[in-house]
């Protein structure tokens, strides 16, 4: 039976050494548990980006506050509210009677009526436009904009699910190939501000709904099965990655040099996802009708992606810490190198303090008999504090490996010290 821990995994690569200098082949077994080893690797790498997309539509579907933080931001967009403001002109417009303006004005103020619309430039219609447009403009950049969308969102939080399962209705909704948001508040607010500017007819233009579309797509019903099949997924799949990495981590003959595979795996899949996401930004904003704002749809794509992006930014960079910390604490000649020179610089800061009369006093003979569960306490506590970190960024990941670091620094510096 094969030795178990570091030492059996020393001794294995021994024997592996000494059959390869003899001329013997590798045992089949060692053969087969590589192979298998391998084959679970790469199906945890496959599916990490999956489970991402699937963790990241879960959260849209099922945690209001998530959602709304993710569709906030869309209300201060430049892009968006032009969008908006562009879409309120032209529904206001079709209701405007202008060529009844002058005619409802009285004999007095026609002159000065005429004046104003001559200083404005261009036709009548143009004047008027850009008139209506200025006060659209002025409601979609204030907090009444921001506050209408943001209380919509929180209310009809099941935005996505509605738009992807086709139930219920609301403000946001699915009609034909595009999720559509109603603006006929915004709409109601943007004449009330016409007539107080004293654009007395637009105080007869009746309840307007316009729509503003947040989501087009030719294949909305393939869109539907995908979301309902990754929602379902979201709790599952993760924990389905981790355990084949786990799993294939484990069985491999050498562990360590497995887990630096797996962990580069997991981060070159996660950056392919992110490319991934660049290049579906081109071909889905390429492929818009000529009349959609392509500034607009693209601060939505982004805007609903961003959580997405920062999850794979974490997975990177967890994937490198994890290939690093495995290869720095194995045999090879360059890690060693590392190591030595990390242990270099903790007995110099020693020597100093030695020579400053600093004494640990009886914390550091306890800390050098038990560094080792000591250690592996560090790690385990900034697993678990990965584990249960809220939508972890990849600065987070990194604040996490710096921190146990520093702690590894601290028990190696006290814990030799209490050796002497």
């Amino acid at each position: 039976m094969a030795e178990q821990g570091p030492g059996g995994d020393e001794l294995t690569r021994l024997r592996e050494r000494i059959d390869a200098l003899e001329g013997r082949p590798a045992p089949v077994r060692h053969r087969t548990r590589s192979a298998c080893a391998l084959v679970l690797i790469v199906l945890g790498c496959l599916l990490a980006p999956l489970a991402l997309v699937a963790t990241w539509t879960a959260d849209l579907a099922d945690d209001t506050d998530r959602y709304v933080a993710t569709v906030a931001p869309l209300a201060r967009d430049r892009a968006v509210q032009d969008a908006a403001a562009d879409r309120i002109t032209g529904a206001l417009m079709r209701y405007l009677d202008l060529a009844g303006l002058l005619k409802e004005a009285a004999p007095a103020d026609r002159p000065l009526l005429e004046k104003a619309f001559a200083a404005l430039g261009g036709s009548l219609d143009d004047a008027v436009s850009g008139f209506v447009r200025d006060k659209a403009r002025e409601v979609v950049a204030s907090e009444t904009f921001a506050r209408f969308w943001t209380d919509a969102n929180r209310r009809l939080h099941t935005t996505v699910d509605k738009a992807l399962t086709g139930s219920g209705g609301g403000a946001v909704r699915i009609e034909g190939d595009a999720v559509t948001v109603d603006l006929a508040p915004v709409v109601a607010e943007v004449r009330t501000r016409l007539v107080d500017a004293g654009l007395k007819p637009a105080a007869k233009i009746p309840d307007v709904h316009t729509d503003f579309t947040v989501l087009r797509t030719e294949k909305v019903a393939d869109l539907r099965t995908y979301f309902r099949l990754l929602r379902l997924a979201g709790i599952w799949l993760p924990v389905i990655a981790a355990l084949l990495l786990a799993g294939g981590v484990l069985l491999a003959v050498r562990r360590r040099r497995a887990l630096v595979a797996a962990a580069l795996g997991f981060a070159v899949t996660a950056l392919l996802l992110g490319l991934g996401l660049t290049v579906f930004r081109a071909f889905y904003l390429d492929a818009l009708p000529a009349g959609v704002s392509q500034p607009a749809a693209g601060a939505v794509y982004d805007t609903l992606t961003r959580f997405l992006r920062t999850a794979v930014r974490a997975v990177i960079a967890l994937g490198v810490v994890l290939a690093l910390a495995a290869w720095l604490s194995g045999p090879g000649r360059r890690a060693r190198a590392v190591r030595e020179v990390w242990h270099a610089g903790l007995t110099a800061a020693r020597t100093q303090t030695d020579r400053r009369g600093l004494r640990t006093g009886p914390v550091g003979p306890f800390v050098h008999r038990h560094r080792v569960p000591l250690g592996w306490l560090l790690v385990a506590g900034a697993v678990i504090a990965f584990v249960l970190w809220p939508h972890p960024t990849g600065w987070v990941v990194l604040g996490l490996a710096l921190a146990l670091l520093f702690a590894l620094a601290v028990v190696d510096f006290v814990g030799a010290e209490g050796a002497r």
